[in-house]
């Protein structure tokens, strides 16, 4: 009898700043999913990510995710996407750890958003080889609309892709920022220890807020 393959699901984002849907999401994924651990990979250059003036470092959104994730025993950071040069390709990246790592499952963990631009991503195809892909669904996304997508990527790419039963937590990194920028208090939408670490750095003041992560 072969041995049972290990399940790990991927939370990769900019985390610019990562706040309690994130971690919310990961965890439901976790439960639902029984998975054995699941990895937050903050993205070092992603190709649909190019204004990042005014935003948090490469090393100060790591330490973030870090102190978020710290009092859980299965979140688990990953810099995978964080060494490379040029472009980080979620294609590429599970290419790389399916391949290191052939005793593994991957579930990728994305919301609604993310799985209607999926056609848009670097070759959907083969992410949809590589993993389950694992959808969390926003309540303005009309239910119909998301299950004639999932039916669609489904056939097209043969692509395994899986509801997330979890609260809906309407809350972006977007909206964090432009509170931040505006002076308004982020407690409890953003782990404490998150909180101290941005008001120590002073981050995200007068910084542009025009699109959501």
């Amino acid at each position: 009898m072969p041995a049972l393959k290990k399940k790990i699901g991927i939370m990769g984002g900019t985390f610019d700043p990562i706040h309690i849907g994130h971690l919310i999401l990961g965890e439901s994924a976790y439960q639902q999913f029984k998975l054995d651990k699941v990895l937050f990979m903050p993205s070092g250059n992603p190709p649909h990510k190019l204004n990042r003036e005014g935003r948090a470092t490469n090393e100060e959104r790591v330490e973030m995710v870090r102190r978020a994730i710290s009092s859980n025993p299965h979140f688990e950071l990953s810099f995978e996407e964080m060494n490379g040069k040029g472009f980080n390709y979620t294609k590429e990246t599970l290419q790389r750890l399916t391949e290191s790592h052939p005793d593994t499952e991957y579930y990728f963990i994305m919301g609604a958003d993310s799985l209607f631009q999926l056609e848009e991503w670097k070759q959907p195809e083969q992410i949809c080889r590589l993993c389950t892909i694992v959808v969390a669904v926003r309540e303005h996304v009309h239910t119909s609309k998301f299950d004639d997508k999932i039916q669609e990527l489904s056939e097209k790419y043969k692509a395994k892709i899986e509801k997330l039963d979890t609260s809906n937590i309407d809350i972006s990194s977007q909206m964090i920022r432009s509170w931040l920028n505006a002076g308004k208090p982020i407690r409890y939408y953003v782990p404490d220890a998150v909180v101290e670490y941005i008001q120590k750095r002073n981050l995200y003041r007068g910084c542009e807020t025009d699109e959501v992560l």
